[in-house]
């Protein structure tokens, strides 16, 4: 920084003095300017500051030229920038209203990361009905227990917080909640068949008092559905009791499904007959007792609860007073079943069509086995008894057969192709037991494709045994070179 001296500092007050205007200054300052040629003090002091800030401001102006910063006349430094405008309101830091005592803003309550004013005690939210984020479902509530030390481990020191164990409550299901909650979990069960997956996803729901309620419920869904649903019903609830469900439970479940039978007529006019059979196989599976339907003897008024209870008392009656399982009496079908057991079905289904020769009835009997997966099978077997027939009655009744599932659509044309695929595979092992086989089996080749049965493709591929005749007697056993 310069030196000033009182030379330089006398050169700048005459140079301010000559620059400054007359109009500028009043009289009484002018006479004290100019008398005797001397300053007076206390001009002398502000010409000065006056030369000072502006050697300053010379100096400073190519560094703060980019900020805008300037030197008022008292020699105070502002910004660039006018007053008034938006540019400065907002890059002033002190108080737009004048006010304040230095404090935090909000009392502390603000800036990142905070969440009120120390000590802050919030109040409990009140749950809106009206909003649209409202779930009625989500009724969980979070519960405090203080935690209680075992007597082996003595007392330990800490505070009431850190000894607090947090626990979730779910809340009993109404009715309603209870329909919305389970009627999903039984028809997937209807999908997968996995007893042990709905016991799990069962004990996650707090049944309360509706436990009686889920054997009602399952046996309503499996009366508007198929035969195999209703075997699929009768292995749950087997499953379940016990485990969720007791064997009180099952029997007020019963009860309340006889109360309400009248309407179940009205949706499923055989729900007599099949809850009648729900309650043999209950007794089969020893989840009801031997003695329920005695309970019930001469106290019914009902016709419909009673033709239930004189359906369940025969089937019992049959099987020996239900002291053994009743396996049967939904009938055999449905994809749970072992392949074993449905080749065995099918093959009676053809044995007793070859018997009667009623195809309404072998054709309900196979939709009844809800395979239509496997009905290829039924193709393969009705093939080959036909090539181990020894008549020709069997050769009519089955290509009659086969052609009229086909024009039902109780089997498709694909079924139909991996059935005769099947066929034209095993026949070389097929021909060991059955010499004819190959010329019978062209044969019904050819009827089934006259009659619609099959394609042309199928039946270009089906194999033919080349015969192998000599050219005559006397050319030393040579062979034709073609088979035909």
């Amino acid at each position: 920084m310069e030196i000033e001296t009182p030379s330089d500092i006398n050169a700048n007050v005459a140079n301010v003095a000559n620059v400054e205007s007359d109009s500028e200054l009043s009289g009484a300052e002018q006479i004290k300017y100019e008398e005797n040629g001397n300053v007076a003090e206390s001009s002398l002091t502000e010409a000065r500051l006056h030369a000072k800030a502006k050697r300053r401001l010379r100096k400073n102006s190519s560094r703060d030229s980019g900020r805008g910063d300037s030197v008022s006349d008292n020699g105070e430094s502002a910004r660039g920038v006018l007053p008034t405008s938006p540019k400065a309101k907002l890059m002033d830091r002190k108080s737009r209203t004048g006010k304040g005592r230095g404090l935090p803003k909000k009392g502390g309550a603000g800036g990142k990361g905070v969440w009120g004013t120390p000590g802050q005690i919030y109040d409990e939210e009140v749950v809106d009905i009206k909003d649209p984020n409202y779930d009625e479902d989500q009724k969980a509530e979070f519960l405090l227990r203080p935690w209680q030390p075992r007597a082996c481990c003595g007392s330990i020191k800490g505070s009431d917080q850190e000894s607090c164990v947090y626990e979730t409550t779910v809340l009993p299901l109404d009715e309603k909640s209870f329909e919305k909650s389970v009627t999903p979990i039984v028809q997937e069960y209807f999908e997968h068949g996995d007893a042990n997956e709905v016991a799990e996803m069962l004990k996650g729901l707090n049944l309360g008092e509706m436990k009686c309620g889920l054997p009602v419920l399952a046996v309503s869904l499996a009366l508007e559905g198929k035969a195999s649903h209703r075997e699929m019903t009768s292995k749950l609830l087997s499953h379940l009791c016990g485990t969720l469900l007791s064997t009180e439970d099952v029997e007020r479940s019963f009860d309340k499904l006889l109360q309400e039978m009248p309407e179940l007529v009205l949706d499923t006019p055989q729900a007599p007959q099949l809850v009648g059979q729900f309650i043999a196989r209950a007794v089969g599976d020893e989840i009801l007792s031997a003695t329920y339907l005695d309970g019930y003897r001469g106290t019914v008024d009902c016709v419909h609860a009673r033709a239930a209870l004189d359906r369940a008392a025969v089937l019992l009656r049959i099987t020996k007073g239900g002291r053994r399982r009743i396996d049967s009496v939904w009938g055999t079908g449905g994809g749970q079943l072992p392949v074993n057991k449905l080749v065995k079905e099918i093959d009676l289904l053809l044995k007793e069509f070859v018997l009667s020769g009623d195809v309404v009835e072998a054709e309900r009997c196979l939709q009844e086995l809800e395979v239509p997966h496997f009905h290829h099978e039924l193709v393969y077997e009705a093939v080959l008894m036909v090539l181990e027939a020894n008549g020709n009655n069997t050769y009519k009744m089955m290509l009659s057969l086969l052609e009229a599932l086909l024009k039902s659509g109780a089997i498709t044309l694909d079924q139909m192709k991996r059935g005769y695929d099947r066929i034209y595979q095993e026949i070389p092992d097929i021909n060991l037991d059955v010499p004819k086989a190959y010329s019978v089996l062209e044969r019904f080749v050819e009827d089934c494709f006259k009659a619609g049965i099959i394609s042309k493709q199928i039946r270009d591929l089906c194999p033919c045994r080349g015969r192998k005749r000599f050219v005559s007697e006397g050319d030393g056993g040579r062979l034709k070179s073609e088979s035909y």
